[in-house]
């Protein structure tokens, strides 16, 4: 009977590189003469997609300061300060009215996950996407963005796509094309 321990050695394995080497080499070869795919990002700008989320835009003229957006933020990324300013009556006899004037608009982008959350709820349409997305800092503390720079890219920010010409037509519209109603007969 024979140890299982003391076989004979079996050819050596030094020469069994030798063939991976060659198709490593072979699919070297085969790459080398296509072209890359790489883009040379900070010379050459990107072909984005028409509707491309990039950063959030602030409509500062749209905002109410209703706080939809900083409420429903999973990550309470948004910051809005506002007071109350009294209007005087434009008329006699009527009573001073009171609005709300934005002080501070602020997206801290470090925390943002942009989910997009806080441009569905806006009932205002005070927040868009734009295709920017250009805006790395240095530092980490400079990714808090106020209104003034939220607004700068409202430039940037593309007309929404066409309705489609076999959709029906938005229930606002039709309601305002009805021909009015006919005004009740006096009963004798």
């Amino acid at each position: 009977m024979t140890d299982p321990r003391h076989s004979p050695k079996k050819p050596s394995k030094a020469l069994g590189f030798v063939p991976g080497l060659l198709k490593g080499m072979a699919t070297t070869a085969r790459t080398l003469g296509r072209p890359s795919h790489t883009a040379e990002y900070p010379d050459v700008q990107p072909q984005l997609p028409p509707r491309t989320r990039g950063v959030i835009a602030l409509l500062e003229e749209n905002c109410t300061n209703c706080m939809l957006c900083a409420r429903e933020c999973p990550d309470w990324c948004i910051y809005i300060d506002s007071h109350k300013e009294t209007l005087p009556a434009t008329t006699e006899g009527g009573r001073e009215r009171q609005r709300n004037v934005l002080d501070r608009f602020a997206i801290d982008f470090s925390l943002c996950m942009f989910c997009g959350i806080c441009i569905e709820v806006c009932p205002f349409d005070a927040l868009h996407w734009t295709p920017e997305f250009e805006y790395a800092e240095l530092d980490i503390r400079d990714l808090l963005h106020e209104k003034s720079r939220l607004g700068q890219w409202m430039a940037t920010v593309p007309p929404p796509p066409a309705l489609d010409p076999h959709s029906a037509q938005a229930q606002e519209i039709v309601a305002a094309n009805k021909p009015p109603r006919a005004a009740p007969e006096a009963r004798a």
